[in-house]
C-alpha cells in the first residue's frame, strides 16, 4: 500500500514539474519574439527619418528666453549697443560670422550662410530690434527678433540651395531708418529673391470683437478673434506672398494673406515697417505680424512685457515663418 502511495506522490511530481516547465517554455517563446519584433515595427532608419523631421521644430523655451533677455528698453544709443552685443554673440553661438553695418545714428545686423546653389537669389528675413521710449518691446519686436534668432540656430546647419540673409534693423520706431538705410546697397538687393520682415509676432487675443481692421482693407477675417497672423505683401510679387498660403499651418495659426496693390499707396496703415523700404526698390517684401495696435492693447506700452506674450500663438507663428523660409529657400 505504501509503495502505491509513493508511486502516486511521484508521478504526480513528474506531472507538476513537466507542467510547470511546459507554462515556462511557452513563456520563454513569446519573449524572445517580442524581442524580434522590435526591430522591425520601429526600423533602424526611423529614429534619423524623425530627426530630420524635427530638424526644423521652434522651440518655445528658447524663443521666450531671448525675449527675457532682451526685457528692457531699447531706445537710446547705449541700450541699442546693448541689443547688438546679445544679438551678435547668439549669432556667433550658432555658427554665424555677423557683421555691423553702421548708417547715421544707427547700426543694423548683418549676417549670411551660403547656399549650395551660387546661380541662385538669397532670401532675408529681417526684424527690427530698438523700440519705443519707456517700452521694453516684448512683442515690438523681441518677439521677431527671438524667431530671427531661431532661425539662425535651426538653418545654421541646415544646407539649402538658397543664401539665406539675416538682418537686424535699427530704428524702425525712428522711421524705419535701418531698413532705408539697408535698401541703399544696390548690389545687394540685386542678390536678393525676396523678404520677410516679423514685426510682432507674440500677441493673441481670444474675446470675440477684439481684433481691429484697417479702414478701407477689403478683408475677410479668419475669425471674429485675434488668433490669427497676418501676411502683407506686394501684388507685384504675389509666389512670394503666396508661400504663406501654401504652408501647411496643421495645429498652427491661421494665416490671412493680404496682397496690397500701388505698393500700400490706397492703404498706408500696410506701409509702417521695414518692409516697405525693399517694396518701393522694387524688392517682393512680406510683412509678417499679429497686426500690432489692431490687436494688442499693449502697444508702444510700458506693459509691453513677456508675461503679455501668448505661449501657443508664439510657437505657431514661429513655425509658420520657419516653414515658409525652408521652402523659400529650397524654392526654383
Amino acid at each position: 500500500m505504501k509503495k502505491r502511495i509513493w508511486l502516486t506522490l511521484l508521478v504526480l511530481v513528474v506531472v507538476v514539474i513537466v507542467g510547470s516547465r511546459g507554462s515556462a517554455f511557452f513563456e520563454q517563446r513569446s519573449s524572445p519574439e517580442i524581442v524580434e519584433t522590435v526591430p522591425l515595427t520601429t526600423p533602424q532608419p526611423q529614429p534619423e527619418s524623425q530627426e530630420v523631421k524635427n530638424e526644423l521644430q521652434v522651440s518655445i523655451d528658447r524663443l521666450l528666453g531671448h525675449i527675457q533677455k532682451l526685457n528692457f528698453q531699447r531706445y537710446t544709443t547705449a541700450e541699442r549697443s546693448r541689443t547688438r552685443t546679445y544679438i551678435m554673440s547668439e549669432l556667433r553661438k550658432f555658427g554665424w560670422t555677423p557683421k555691423l553695418e553702421k548708417f547715421p545714428n544707427g547700426i543694423n545686423v548683418f549676417a549670411e550662410r551660403q547656399g549650395t546653389d551660387s546661380t541662385t537669389k538669397a532670401i532675408l528675413i529681417g526684424a527690427h530690434y530698438d523700440t519705443v521710449a519707456a517700452s521694453p518691446g516684448a512683442d515690438d519686436n523681441a518677439s521677431g527678433v527671438a524667431v530671427l534668432l531661431e532661425i539662425a540656430r535651426l538653418f545654421a546647419s541646415h544646407p539649402t540651395p538658397r543664401t539665406l540673409q539675416l538682418a537686424f534693423f535699427d530704428l524702425e520706431e525712428a522711421g524705419l531708418l535701418g531698413s532705408k538705410a539697408f535698401v541703399t546697397n544696390t548690389q545687394r538687393l540685386e542678390k536678393l529673391r525676396g523678404v520677410i520682415v516679423m514685426d510682432m509676432v507674440g500677441y493673441a487675443c481670444y474675446t470675440s470683437g477684439c481684433q481691429e481692421y484697417p479702414v478701407g482693407l477689403p478683408v475677410t477675417p479668419p475669425s471674429d478673434k485675434g488668433d490669427f497672423l497676418v501676411a502683407v505683401g506686394d501684388t507685384e510679387n504675389l509666389s512670394l506672398l503666396n508661400t504663406f498660403n501654401n504652408t501647411d499651418t496643421t495645429n498652427l495659426p491661421n494665416v490671412l494673406t493680404l496682397p496690397i496693390p500701388l505698393k500700400g499707396l490706397l492703404t498706408p496703415d500696410t506701409l509702417r515697417s521695414d518692409h516697405a523700404p525693399f517694396w518701393y526698390q522694387g524688392i517682393g517684401a512680406v510683412l509678417v505680424t499679429d497686426t500690432a495696435n489692431l490687436r494688442t492693447p499693449y502697444y508702444h506700452q510700458p506693459s509691453d512685457v513677456p508675461k503679455n506674450i501668448e505661449r501657443s500663438f508664439f510657437a505657431g507663428a514661429a513655425q509658420i515663418v520657419v516653414k515658409a523660409t525652408d521652402s523659400l529657400l529650397k524654392s526654383q
